[in-house]
């Protein structure tokens, strides 16, 4: 056998390894990702003295970017949650639109709240809306929530400071900022397509949820007010789109450029907007900081999951990479009669549907398509992109959001699978349309 075939073989046994372990051995992410490097590194022929030592720098180096910016945004998340700021945004939105267009606001809810809220959280905060809307107005549960959660997979999947999308332009080496400005660019129409316009389809689906989820919302006089709630949850955004787009045009005068490029870190972005918030929504409504700073250790726990899951991967990348076969598989790769996005885009998607954890299927495809960004000048922020739409696609049996969903609603898993997974792979093959038709232009 040659050497390429046998490094490609010793990555396909790897990959499957990951994927009996995690689906079926229960075996938590990080752990089973350190134990897929270990077999992929002895498979592909590595010195043992330097296996663990290319483990420990491949969490050590990938964390270390993305740690702070990754956990400043779960507690900014948690503030806007707990500040009833994203509870705010919805009402407003559904007292703009109306009732006959409440799909359109429900989309746009998920979408903004969606971009500080991490996914989970996101969807138990703002599920208690849909069914209030349901209770009052009596229309179909699940016409009204699709819109609601694909707005919040969308954020989750295409833009940054999600960890998910964070840590793929790192393993990428796309900017941040230019990567939330392309994601919002392929997020947005394929918003309406997934959300809003997918939901008429699904009018007929009975839904039968449990007393457990009626909605428990906070008095109106305890919310702060819509534009405050506004500006402060979209302030990362803010932030990052208007620091990029000066980089773009950069200053004659050099100090100027110094301090604009201090501001555009994403770390500094994170704090001052944390810090806004919490003048805002905390301590400019009478609130002690204590009680404002309350909900950072719960947010920091909730987190950690993913931290360990971002660790693990870069663990596997880097033994990709010391080894050599990862330059290896991108020469092969480059060579395949298929665009190097649609590739990135379809590994995640395999991965997808055997692992059940986007984020794990998307860092686990960047480390093996990571070469072709280099090789064939791929658009690193675009590479970001097309693999995100893939580890959307498909969600199933395996994946945690598909029995929130299921169990929420109380559905069957036929309906299930005809509303959450369709809109889900939705998501994920209009993601990718958009991102090859943006390639064209760039």
């Amino acid at each position: 056998m040659s050497p390429v075939a046998w490094a490609m073989l010793a990555v396909f046994v790897s990959v499957v390894f990951l994927t009996v372990i995690i689906a079926w051995g229960k075996v938590q992410p990080l752990i089973a990702f350190v134990l897929t490097s270990l077999l992929a590194a002895f498979l592909l022929g590595m010195p043992i003295a330097t296996i663990p030592k290319a483990i420990e720098k491949g969490i050590g180096d990938l964390l270390g970017s993305l740690t702070i910016i990754i956990c400043i945004g779960a507690v900014f998340g948690k503030l806007i949650a707990e500040s009833g700021a994203a509870q705010r945004i919805a009402g407003y939105l559904i007292g703009v639109f109306g009732e006959r267009r409440m799909a359109i606001a429900l989309m746009i809810t998920g979408f903004v709240a969606g971009i500080p809220l991490y996914y989970n959280v996101g969807f138990v905060l703002l599920i208690p809306l849909v069914f209030s809307l349901v209770y009052q107005t009596g229309r179909p549960a699940v016409a009204l929530a699709i819109p609601l959660v694909c707005g919040l997979s969308v954020a989750h999947g295409f833009l940054p400071p999600h960890p998910s999308p964070t840590a793929l332009a790192g393993q990428f080496g796309a900017d941040i900022g230019r990567t939330l400005l392309l994601g919002m660019v392929v997020a947005i129409p394929t918003l309406v397509i997934a959300g809003p316009l997918f939901a008429r389809t699904l009018r007929n689906i009975k839904s039968r949820p449990g007393a457990l989820f009626k909605p428990e919302l906070k008095p109106e006089s305890e919310l702060p007010g819509a534009f405050n709630s506004f500006i402060t949850a979209l302030l990362p955004v803010w932030l990052l789109g208007g620091f990029t787009v000066l980089l773009l045009y950069p200053s004659a005068n050099q100090d100027l450029n110094t301090i604009v490029n201090f501001f555009a870190n994403p770390l500094i972005i994170m704090l001052v907007a944390y810090a806004l918030a919490v003048l805002t929504l905390g301590l400019g409504r009478g609130h002690k900081l204590s009680s404002v700073m309350g909900g950072a250790g719960e947010a920091l726990r909730d987190v950690a999951p993913i931290l360990l899951v971002i660790a693990g991967a870069g663990a596997l990348k880097q033994v990709l990479v010391e080894s050599g076969v990862s330059a290896e598989l991108g020469r092969s790769l480059s060579t395949l009669p298929v665009p190097p996005l649609v590739l990135g885009w379809l590994i995640a998607l395999i991965l997808r549907i055997c692992l059940g954890s986007a984020t794990v299927a998307g860092l686990t495809a960047a480390g093996i398509v990571a070469p072709l960004v280099a090789s064939t000048g791929t658009d690193a922020g675009l590479m970001v992109l097309a693999v995100g739409a893939g580890s959307l696609m498909c969600s199933h049996v395996n994946d945690s959001g598909f029995w929130m969903f299921k169990e929420y609603m109380g559905l069957s898993l036929k309906d299930t699978f005809r509303s959450w997974t369709l809109m889900e792979t939705l998501v994920g093959l209009f993601g990718l349309l958009f991102v090859m038709i943006l390639s064209v232009f760039i």
